[in-house]
Order: structure tokens, then C-alpha cells, then sequence
């Protein structure tokens, strides 16, 4: 959900100049050379995942929908552009009149992914589909890093909640991107106000280190914030001795303390001695929240801790060691003519080394076995064989340049997790391996 389904005014920037320069010089070599009208088939895919994934998590799609829904030439932009000299007057008037028009298949936010998998189609005329591929792989690399490293954690921490609290250490537009794909991978509140606002995903936080170090005490500011949000509130308590500050944080609020949080130590044995400590004191309901650089291995090593929720910010927010999936958007099919009806032909990049492609406009299936766990990512040109006919992946998110997919967050939210469930059991070990499905072209 964001700002317009919340009935709230929300700017809409163009999205136009979120793209690379050669895109606009191609338009104009195809604008000049007639081939610009040729109905083409560009498509997104990965060759190979991060090193280690067993899986990718398709994020952003939401935002690629905006995207294009956005991309458009005002004078502004068309103005800086004629000043540069990177465009001559033809191709500038043509851009005015820019929309694209053609129609985008895509694998449902939320789904995994493997190798070669079509995760966007985009189909429309040469000229329109390929000024859009810098801004969808902008966002569908980004989101799907952050959606992957987001699952990946989600599994770590099993039933307990995920706080994404890493906005400050990206870029401010980039911490709100993050934030929802965290969401869709399986975070469930984040501490950025902007996405809270533009997304609707439930926000959290109550207190730093410098709010304990304003006040003369510790116990100054226990009360201070205590006496503002109430007892229910989370006390931060490694800003100095941690056993004095629990004491201090039961005495001030009470037993009915909602939370204690550590930012720093041996978070596995200072949680246990919290605990320990908290139930002496008769606050056994009061909760324990630890922080500190936290990623899926130190989450998964806290497992057996008696932790109730985790905040995590720079690894989530960085996708974990792997901020991009390495999505590319290639040329796949194209017609030889801009006469309407002409057949497409397969198209493909053939040169030596790892950088080669498979032609032809793609479907995409999953076979399952007959518990329904998936067991093989399976793609092909031709027709899609009658047993996987209702398994396919690919749905329709644009049509006839009209976005027919919009959805809330949680939808892609909910789909993940269900995905991910469908997948064999291997695919949520956090020990490096290869894809836990292989992919079959046919």
C-alpha cells in the first residue's frame, strides 16, 4: 500500500532521467535507422545467484509498476537534455509524447527465483521497451537483494519479530526501498518513518544511548521515558552496567516492563543473564530485544537464546554481503519489420565466455512432486506442456501500458512465505550451497 491508497497527497517525480544515456542514444540510432517501431521482447533474468544463495526473493516489482506508470518527458527534462546535446530535435519531440504502451509479464512480487528465471517480460516496440531497462533493473536488483537477505534472516529467527532498523546507514530514498523489500521478505515492522508512511508498514523505535546520557541518571531517563510512553515501552539497558540497569528499568516501570533492549556484548550470554535477572524480578512477561550488527548467522546463533525479537540494520539493508542480484535485461525476441503481425524470432548475445543468453520469448514452471515441493525451475519457448499448465509463474502486470497488478504489501508479504514453505527443506540452511532447484529449459 503507499500514500494514494491511504487517500494521502503524494508528489509523483518523473522517473524519466532515471536511466542510463545510451538508452536515448539507441532510441535515436533506431528513431534514424527504422527500426525503432520493431516489436521487440526484453526480458529479466540473473545467470547465476549470489555466491552461497539457494534461492532469490523477486522484490520491488511494486515499485518497477510506479515506475513506469511515472516515466514521462516533461519540459523540464526535455529541456536538459536539448542543453546537453545528448539528443537532436526528433527524438526529443518523440520523447513528449512518450508513454509506453506495450504490456509487462512478471513473476509475482514475493516469489523465489533460480537461475535463467524470466522474472520480467517486457513486450512493446523497440523505441518504448528499451528506454525502461535502467530503472526496472535498478529496483529489481536492489529489492531483490534486500528481500533475499530479509528471508534468509526470517528463517533464522523462525516465530520471532524482525525489526528493520538500517535506514541510517544507506542512502535516505535507498533506506525507504529497503525497508518494504525487508517487509516482503519477512521483516514485520521497520524504524523508518518514510516507509511507514509511503507503505503502510508498521513503524517502531523509542530511545538511543544519547537520550540515557542527556539525563544525570539512568534512572532519570528510565522515568523520563516511562512517564511519557508508558510501562509497555522498551528500556535500553547496555549503556553502562547492564545488571544495575534491569534492576533499575523493573523499578522504575514496573513488572509489567514491555521490553528491554541490548545493543552491545556477548548477546547470547547477557540475554540469558537478563532473562534470569527479569524473571528474579518478578517481570517474567517483559520481553528481550537485542540489536547490534545482527545478521542471519548471528541471528541463527541466538536461537536457542532467550530472545523475543531482533533489530537489524546495515546487513539487512545492504542485502547481507550481496547488494545486487546481477539482473540483466536482454533482447530475446524481436520482429524483423515494423509491419503489425509480423512474427518474432529468437534473438540472443552468443559471444564466448559466461555472458550468453537464451533466445525467445520465455514461459516459466515449476514442477512440484506429489507432496507439492518444488523440485525443478522449468523454462522453455515452445508450448508449455500440458502438466505444467497451471504451474506457470509469469502474470500479467501491465497490459496495453494500463498496470493491472496492483496489490496491498502484504499480498507479496504473504506469497513469499509461502513460496519459500514450497521449496525443499535444504533451501533454508544458511551453509553455503548451489540453488536448491535446477533449471530445465525445454
Amino acid at each position: 500500500m503507499n500514500t494514494a491508497d491511504l487517500g494521502l497527497p503524494v508528489a509523483v517525480p518523473s522517473t524519466a532521467l532515471f536511466t542510463d544515456q545510451y538508452e536515448l542514444t539507441m532510441l535515436q540510432a533506431a528513431l534514424r535507422s527504422g527500426t525503432a517501431d520493431r516489436r521487440s521482447v526484453f526480458e529479466v533474468f540473473t545467470r547465476r545467484l549470489p555466491e552461497g544463495r539457494r534461492y532469490g526473493v523477486v522484490g520491488g516489482t511494486g515499485r518497477v509498476l510506479d515506475a513506469v506508470e511515472n516515466f514521462r518527458f516533461d519540459e523540464t527534462i526535455l529541456g536538459f537534455l536539448r542543453e546537453r546535446g545528448i539528443l537532436d530535435e526528433p527524438t526529443l519531440e518523440w520523447l513528449a509524447d512518450y508513454r509506453f504502451r506495450g504490456d509487462i509479464w512478471g513473476y509475482p512480487e514475493g516469489e523465489v527465483y533460480f537461475p535463467g528465471s524470466p522474472v520480467m517480460r517486457v513486450e512493446g516496440t523497440f523505441a518504448e521497451a528499451v528506454l525502461l531497462e535502467t530503472v526496472i533493473l535498478s529496483i529489481l536488483n536492489h529489492d531483490s537483494a534486500v528481500a533475499a537477505a530479509a528471508s534468509r534472516m526470517s528463517v533464522a529467527a523462525g516465530d520471532r519479530p524482525l525489526m528493520e532498523m538500517g535506514a541510517r546507514r544507506t542512502h535516505e530514498l535507498s533506506a525507504v526501498a529497503a525497508s518494504r523489500a525487508a517487509y516482503v521478505g519477512g521483516f514485520h515492522t521497520t524504524s523508518d518513518l518514510a516507509a511507514g508512511f509511503r507503505y503502510n508498514i508498521p513503524t517502531v523505535g523509542t530511545s538511543a544511548h544519547a537520550f540515557t546520557l542527556l539525563h544525570d541518571t539512568e534512572r532519570d531517563a528510565f522515568t523520563a521515558q516511562v512517564q511519557t510512553l508508558g510501562s509497555g515501552t522498551t528500556l535500553l539497558v547496555d549503556t553502562f552496567d547492564v545488571t544495575e540497569a534491569v534492576r533499575t528499568a523493573v523499578e522504575v516501570a514496573g513488572p509489567g516492563l514491555g521490553a528491554v533492549r541490548i545493543d552491545s556484548g556477548d548477546l547470547l550470554l547477557i540475554a540469558h543473564r537478563v532473562r534470569h535477572q527479569l524473571d528474579e524480578l518478578g517481570a517474567g512477561k517483559t520481553k528481550i530485544v537485542v540489536t547490534s550488527d545482527l545478521d542471519e548467522y548471528a541471528i541463527a546463533s541466538l536461537a536457542a537464546a532467550p530472545v523475543d525479537a531482533y533489530g537489524v540494520g546495515t546487513q539487512v539493508v545492504t542485502g547481507s554481503g550481496h547488494p545486487t542480484c546481477s539482473m540483466v535485461y536482454k533482447l530475446v525476441a524481436r520482429a524483423d519489420n515494423e509491419e503489425p503481425g509480423t512474427p518474432l524470432r529468437p534473438v540472443a548475445k552468443k559471444s564466448m565466455g559466461a555472458k550468453t543468453s537464451h533466445g525467445g520469448r520465455k514461459w516459466a514452471a515449476r514442477r512440484v512432486d506429489e507432496d507439492g515441493v518444488a523440485v525443478a525451475e522449468v523454462i522453455g519457448t515452445g508450448p508449455v506442456p500440458a502438466e505444467l499448465a497451471d504451474r506457470q509463474l509469469l502474470v500479467p502486470l501491465v497490459s496495453a501500458g494500463k498496470v493491472v497488478a496492483r496489490e496491498p504489501l502484504d499480498a507479496a508479504r504473504d506469497r513469499h512465505i509461502a513460496a519459500r514453505d514450497r521449496l525443499p527443506l535444504s533451501a533454508t540452511q544458511l551453509s553455503r550451497g548451489e540453488p536448491v532447484l535446477p533449471t530445465e529449459y525445454v
